[in-house]
């Protein structure tokens, strides 16, 4: 019996010309995949995109690296070319996102659902027909207090942020993504 190599579309939330911001959370962490497993990024018409088959743990799995250069909240048509392009599942997508409900260093993994308020999300889901059944990895940026959202969001990363989404949770990351890597598989 053949196993296949699965693959998995990763794509990132965020505003690309607003790099480091709380917002852009999601294209922050993807950058630091990409460096971490040595796959090389490059700049295509509607995004930055990167292949490669890497061994994530113990399972190899062949992923492609997406950010849109679309504000996140319309970026939904560019991700959903290169989902379409590329998986025939929707449960072979990864979409990471910053959220306001989880604390700082919290990753929380969910498949499908609604966008929950998330208007990158939102454009995501209309982008693809409705589907709501891909993989949300909720990377948390804690609560804004009594700060404007707007304001929250948009502001820069703390060192400690950066440090914790580049090590400790970028391990949690690819921990979750082996996991689904394992289910495509199959037993």
């Amino acid at each position: 019996m053949t196993i296949s190599t699965p693959q998995i579309v990763i794509a990132a939330l965020g505003n690309l010309p607003m790099p480091l911001t709380r917002h852009s959370l999601g294209q922050y962490v993807l950058d630091a995949l990409a460096s971490r497993l040595g796959i090389r990024m490059s700049s295509e018409k509607n995004g930055i995109i990167g292949r490669g088959t890497v061994t994530v743990g113990d399972t190899p799995v062949s992923l492609i690296l997406y950010k849109s250069k679309s504000f996140m909240n319309v970026s939904g048509p560019s991700i959903a070319q290169v989902y379409r392009n590329s998986v025939k599942s929707p449960a072979a997508m990864i979409v990471l996102q910053d959220s306001m409900s989880h604390r700082t260093d919290q990753l929380s993994v969910k498949l499908g659902g609604s966008a929950n308020g998330h208007n990158g999300v939102k454009s995501i889901i209309s982008a693809i027909g409705g589907e709501q059944g891909f993989y949300r990895f909720r990377l948390g940026i804690g609560e804004r207090g009594s700060v404007d959202a707007a304001t929250f969001v948009m502001g820069k990363l703390t060192h400690r942020e950066r440090e914790f989404w580049t090590e400790d949770g970028l391990d949690d990351v690819l921990d979750e993504i082996e996991k689904i890597a394992r289910k495509a598989t199959g037993p």
